[in-house]
């Protein structure tokens, strides 16, 4: 008989009415199928070089674009009304373009909660913080360069401090494998946070004070600043099936997190192409299992937590449904696919659209026609 607690996590999605709930074709057996929904690409942003990052702006009218070109992209959100599955992709409305942003390639960007403030890492081992008027679509004021990186930066979240109502700006990466907190009010770094023994490979916030970071060394980190350090560690269990922990050197390093809006559940994507779902409060492994033939570089919940959107080296982009039992297997279609590895994913904030960027050199966006 299944515990209790194993039951709640099944249960556990916050759940709305606007997020269209389309039914995943499994019908040719496979998880790595191509049934349906299918997207389509509506714009196409091309760029010289592999695009490794594009994050919506928080009220989702346009998007901001990073390259290993050294170039910082601002576009527009198009209208998606008349989108068809015979649509034919363009360029994106590019709003505001500054090449040259870092001296390096652009791993990582993320914006502030009310989109006043954004920040971009580089394997240059700098972090650029700057703030944005979304009005004008460009960025005001003297950027703030931090320099206490020793190697590339690989990733970036925002939290916000509410005792001292200012914004803070978490950066992991390479180098020593510390994670610096930076208070965005002074732009100066105040906390190194120490632990991870690999590179820090990604981090992800879920509001509050809390947040978690993915590393290397194939370990998942709980920080929390109100106690400034680490409160658990967990190794996810990589192998399908498998719902224990497990020794570190049968992990894989973790390449890819998020965590429901509940904080309840995270989701950790692997460089072994495993995904698997953690129970938060009850500290056991729900389930692995691979949505990928390669590396899962990016993990994303869609805007009402029904799927989980995973992006991977194997150059798809799959939709994997949460809706059922989280202990059974869980029906999963590839909705999108790259001429490359894909590098990121990242959903709209409302709509049911998403961004991925690619090595193929674009920074692609999809929407699922009406039926």
């Amino acid at each position: 008989m299944r515990s209790n607690a194993a039951r709640s996590v099944a249960r556990f999605f916050y759940r709305h009415t606007q997020e269209p709930r389309p039914e995943l074709d499994t019908s040719n057996g496979s998880s790595n199928g191509g049934g349906r929904p299918r997207f389509v690409p509506v714009t196409a942003l091309e760029d010289v070089q592999a695009v490794r990052c594009a994050e919506f702006h928080p009220h989702g009218k346009l998007y901001a674009v990073g390259s290993n070109s050294k170039t910082l992209r601002i576009c527009a959100y198009p209208k998606l009304h008349d989108v068809r599955e015979d649509h034919q992709t363009y360029q994106p409305t590019v709003l505001f373009k500054r090449t040259k942003h870092h001296k390096g390639s652009i791993y990582c960007l993320a914006w502030t909660p009310d989109g006043r403030l954004m920040a971009t890492g580089s394997n240059d081992k700098t972090v650029k913080l700057m703030r944005f008027n979304a009005d004008t679509s460009n960025l005001e004021g003297q950027e703030v360069e931090l320099t206490m990186h020793d190697g590339t930066v690989r990733d970036l979240c925002f939290l916000e401090d509410t005792s001292n109502k200012s914004s803070l700006l978490i950066s992991g990466g390479a180098g020593d494998c510390k994670i610096y907190v930076t208070d965005c009010t002074t732009g100066t770094p105040f906390q190194a946070l120490s632990g991870h023994s690999g590179h820090v490979l990604t981090l992800y916030n879920w509001g509050g004070a809390m947040f978690v970071s993915g590393s290397q060394d194939k370990t998942v980190r709980f920080w929390d600043l109100r106690t400034r350090g680490c409160v658990n560690m967990v190794t996810p269990a990589t192998v399908p099936g498998s719902r224990n922990l497990i020794p570190l050197q049968v992990g894989s390093p973790v390449a890819a997190l998020c965590v429901d809006p509940s904080g309840r559940l995270l989701v950790s994507g692997h460089e072994d192409s495993s995904c698997v779902l953690f129970d938060i409060r009850g500290g056991r492994t729900v389930q692995c299992f691979k949505p990928h033939a390669a590396d899962i570089r990016s993990i994303r919940f869609s805007p009402s937590a029904y799927y989980l959107l995973t992006a991977g080296y194997d150059n798809k982009l799959v939709l994997t449904d949460l809706q059922g039992d989280l202990t059974m297997p869980l029906p999963s279609v590839v909705v999108a696919q790259h001429q490359d590895k894909v590098i990121s994913g990242r959903w709209h904030p409302t709509e049911f659209s998403f961004l991925s960027t690619s090595a193929d050199k674009t920074a692609t966006l999809w929407a699922l026609p009406p039926v």
